[in-house]
């Protein structure tokens, strides 16, 4: 990295529509420019910011009731290389900034949903995907898990920027990984709540030297719109009454490397915040300690990783009389 190089980052903690992805990525527009109007070079927007969390897997009885709201969730899903990513593209591009933004995502024949981070430069090009290993407790009911094909940093000219998905970010080895690709700012779109996780990503920023980006939505419960299917029973009172109104408080941070809070944590509230990361205290503070540099014994631990991509299918053609697999769908990039 320039031994002098900065980059203005734009943490966004913001309320979606809920389960619309038109009028989120409305809200996506106008918190994009809001954001770039503030001198930011990178947005980053929370997990599954398009069109929302599907808030019932936490306030109900799993699978009791939900059909309508997943069928919703389905429609409103993003396709890579539809119109809503490619929209997503042009506001990047409209902006001149590098767009990072969390999506609920499917295949264009399939009703699973992933949970993805899209990385869009500032020629609004989509030049990666990232789906969450691993979803949490009652996640796993919505989202479908994801493959090493799509655990890659992302190089933009002055800074490698990367990451992982919420509590996936306790996967030691999934975080090694992405440090010994020289990740340096480090972007955890979440949904998890309170202080320990904000000392997580402060850990996070002193384990591998970085900044770490740390970004929530914010969602009150009389945010929920007046037409949704079957409003008054996405929130039970006795869930209510234990977790109060705001059913997603926020709890974005950004962290320097050496573990100091540069801005936020941020709760029960809309806000951008913005900092200025000075590069080159990366390596400054690498000097010390590189999990994946000097401070790495590989004679003593070693790492395999498969990065190959796990379609639903494989088709078997002949070839010339031999059989050659034809792996669907092809990777992003």
């Amino acid at each position: 990295m320039p031994y002098n190089a900065t980059l203005r980052v734009a943490a966004v903690q913001a309320a979606y529509t809920l389960m619309d992805r038109d009028a989120t990525i409305d809200r996506v527009a106008a918190l994009t420019a809001h954001a770039a109007r503030q001198g930011a070079e990178l947005v980053v927007l929370p997990e599954v910011f398009v069109p929302g969390t599907p808030l019932w897997i936490d306030t109900r009885r799993i699978w009791d009731g939900d059909d309508e709201w997943y069928r919703l969730l389905v429609d409103q899903a993003v396709v890579v290389g539809d119109e809503a990513c490619q929209r997503l593209g042009r506001i990047a591009a409209d902006n001149d900034v590098w767009l990072v933004v969390g999506v609920e995502e499917r295949e264009p024949t399939l009703a699973s949903i992933y949970n993805s981070v899209l990385y869009f430069s500032p020629q609004g090009q989509l030049v990666q995907r990232h789906r969450k290993l691993v979803p949490t407790g009652g996640e796993r009911t919505v989202w479908a898990a994801g493959d090493g094909s799509t655990l890659e940093v992302v190089d933009t000219g002055r800074a490698r920027i990367g990451g992982l998905t919420c509590w996936e970010n306790y996967m030691p080895l999934a975080r090694f990984h992405l440090y010994a690709q020289g990740i340096d700012v480090w972007l955890a779109p979440t949904l998890a709540p309170g202080d320990a996780w904000i000392a997580s990503m402060r850990h996070l920023a002193r384990e591998n030297r970085m900044f770490v980006v740390g970004v929530n939505p914010v969602f009150h419960v009389d945010m929920v719109p007046p037409d949704f299917p079957l409003r008054d029973t996405l929130f039970p009172p006795s869930f209510l009454d234990r977790h109060g109104p705001w059913v997603e408080p926020g709890n974005t941070v950004i962290v320097a490397p050496d573990g100091e809070i540069l801005a936020g944590p941020v709760r029960e509230k809309e806000e951008t915040l913005i900092a200025n990361l000075d590069l080159g205290q990366i390596a400054a503070n690498r000097r010390k300690f590189e999990a994946a540099g000097h401070y790495n014994r590989p004679d003593v631990f070693r790492l395999l990783v498969d990065v190959a991509p796990r379609p639903p299918m494989q088709i078997v053609s002949p070839v010339h009389g031999r059989p050659a697999e034809l792996a669907h769908p092809v990777a992003v990039r």
